[in-house]
């Protein structure tokens, strides 16, 4: 199958670019390279070959249409996005233009393209604002009550994506993602707390815990999550579906984990 992965340089983008081209699929990669590398994708180019192509191109740029209409791909796995909250509270009109405008660039060219499918990465951790402990873990039923402007850009694009369904017939299926860690992800990002443990643990360097460190979170695997995303490609047509493991873990309980694993000397501030 033709598939095209937009923010395919990046950390989840390049293990799902990974994982099909291991199943035999043809992917373009659609990647800005603010956040994601060439690196990333080191292991897809050596083995890719032909099935690979890679196109530095912002998804907020006209030319995406065109050149999805020009590849036709089947399956659009749209992960592409401006994904730091605090930036979309600093710059929201910038958290808009790459999350909302960005999105609508890319269900036009899968319009296009008559695309089959767009499997979405949604947002767990702001879909639905601060929900009360006896809710959790968190169902689909819940209100989406975002509750930061890259929250809201996210709900925003799951309209846009019933609309195109109805409007267009175009699928989809937006996975709504819990904090998820894994290789490849970046240690100097906001939201990669094991990243940023492990590189401070292994460096020697006092680890900053913010709060008490009893706030809880669901840490998922980068796997687990791309296995997600494939299964996507042919499930859940018009669904939004939570991704994680339905447990609460602490930032405490991740530090002495990570700590006791490590068998090093950990040091928080």
């Amino acid at each position: 199958m033709r598939t095209l992965v937009t923010g395919g340089a990046g950390f989840i983008g390049s293990n799902l670019v990974d994982r099909l081209l291991a199943e035999g699929h043809e992917v373009d990669v659609v990647d800005d390279f603010s956040t994601g590398s060439l690196s990333n994708l080191s292991e897809a180019r050596g083995r890719g070959g032909r099935a690979l192509t890679i196109h530095h191109l912002d998804i907020t740029a006209p030319a995406v249409v065109e050149l999805m209409a020009r590849r036709r791909p089947e399956l659009v796995f749209h992960l592409a996005a401006q994904a730091d909250v605090r930036v979309s509270v600093a710059r929201p009109a910038h958290d808009a233009a790459v999350n909302i405008i960005g999105s609508l660039q890319i269900l036009e060219g899968a319009r296009q393209a008559e695309t089959e499918r767009i499997v979405f990465a949604a947002s767990g951790g702001t879909l639905y604002g601060d929900p009360p402990p006896e809710d959790l873990p968190v169902r689909e039923s819940h209100a989406q009550q975002p509750l930061s402007p890259y929250g809201v850009s996210k709900k925003s694009v799951i309209d846009y994506l019933v609309a195109y369904r109805e409007l267009h017939a175009l699928e989809f299926c937006a996975l709504a993602l819990g904090n998820v860690y894994g290789p490849r992800q970046d240690p100097h990002g906001e939201a990669g707390v094991v990243a940023i443990f492990a590189e401070r643990i292994l460096r020697g360097e006092p680890v900053k815990v913010f709060g008490d460190g009893e706030q809880t979170r669901d840490f998922v695997f980068v796997d687990d999550v791309v296995d997600a995303f494939v299964r996507a490609a042919t499930r859940g047509g018009g669904l939004v579906c939570n991704v994680g493991t339905g447990t609460e873990t602490s930032v405490n309980q991740l530090l002495s984990t990570m700590a006791t694993e490590s068998g090093l000397e950990v040091m928080s501030v």
